[in-house]
């Protein structure tokens, strides 16, 4: 067996100076299930330099099974980088650190051979002693912690997966526009109606198409919440409460309306953009007078025909 004799070549220069039992203890990690301490922590506790101390343990190397000592992998020197500081530096080593069970520990006091090393390795034993001591006194609070923490852990899991179904409901929603597509209003809910045809004259880009045989200045009201530069065609009866007036003075604030008397529909329609056509089962003055319904027109042909007849 081949010892290190420590020479004034080999000690260590840091000064972060490592020999309270607290300061050891707090050296201590635990990896693969064990408590270890790493060769740089040790090296600083022995006052030699890293390289020196994996030397020694090398010419010895039959003293050091896996149970003694084994090298980290890349995964759990990250954690290590991680969670402390003083291992940074070892992200840029050319190979990973070298972790000593409490027997390597013992075994690495008679390779060094010197009488800090003795000294040292009898604290750093008694630091794995009371560690080890903690955890078991503790045992039954680490076991409910873990139990906590997965239950956490999974309690996080069903709330993902919640959002992630919400948000999965929420987006078929904005793709169909459920709300958009039917809607129904019972008497009295006179607001609610006047908005939701607002909303709907709203989503018009160029043009704004109602049909309702029983128009008047309510209606107009609605209309006039249109977006600028969209024209405006509206389509009743003659018998309907609105002159020429009222059109003249909604125009000279919000161009353009074109009144136009037809005869030949009996329901009421809105069609935006020539493209989404609504049924509307009042006239839109009196929604939410009465209990009445929208709904969203979706066969395209019917749209067509639509257009078609009032264009005749």
């Amino acid at each position: 067996m081949e010892s290190l004799s420590i020479s004034n070549a080999l000690v260590a220069t840091s000064s972060n100076k490592v020999d309270t039992l607290q300061e050891i203890e707090d050296r201590i990690f635990t990896i693969r299930g064990v408590q270890v301490m790493i060769d740089k922590d040790l090296a600083d506790i022995y006052e030699v330099k890293t390289k020196a101390l994996n030397q020694a343990v090398k010419r010895n190397i039959e003293r050091f099974p896996e149970r003694f000592m084994f090298q980290i992998s890349d995964n759990e020197l990250h954690k290590l980088v991680t969670i402390c500081d003083r291992f940074k530096t070892l992200k840029h080593s050319s190979s990973n650190p070298y972790a000593f069970t409490e027997q390597g520990v013992s075994m690495l006091a008679s390779v060094l051979n010197s009488e800090t090393a003795v000294q040292k390795s009898i604290k750093i034993i008694d630091a794995f002693v009371a560690m080890r001591r903690f955890i078991q006194s503790n045992a039954k609070l680490f076991i409910e912690l873990d139990h906590l923490r997965k239950e956490v852990s999974e309690t996080n899991a069903h709330l993902q997966e919640n959002d992630r179904k919400i948000e999965h409901i929420l987006t078929i929603m904005d793709k169909y526009k459920i709300e958009d597509r039917q809607k129904l209003f019972f008497d009295g809910h006179i607001y609610d109606a006047f908005s939701f045809m607002v909303s709907l004259v709203q989503k018009a880009k160029k043009e704004i198409i109602l049909i309702d045989n029983y128009a008047g200045v309510g209606t107009l009201d609605v209309l006039s919440k249109k977006q600028e530069n969209v024209d405006v065609q509206l389509f009743t009866s003659k018998k309907a409460k609105i002159t020429q007036s009222d059109i003249e003075k909604f125009n000279a604030q919000y161009p353009t309306l074109t009144l136009n008397l037809i005869e030949t529909f009996h329901d009421r329609f809105l069609i935006i953009d020539s493209s989404t056509a609504y049924s509307i089962g009042s006239s839109v003055k009196d929604a939410g007078k009465r209990c009445f319904a929208v709904t969203q027109i979706n066969d395209e042909w019917m749209v067509k025909m639509i257009l078609e007849k009032i264009q005749k």
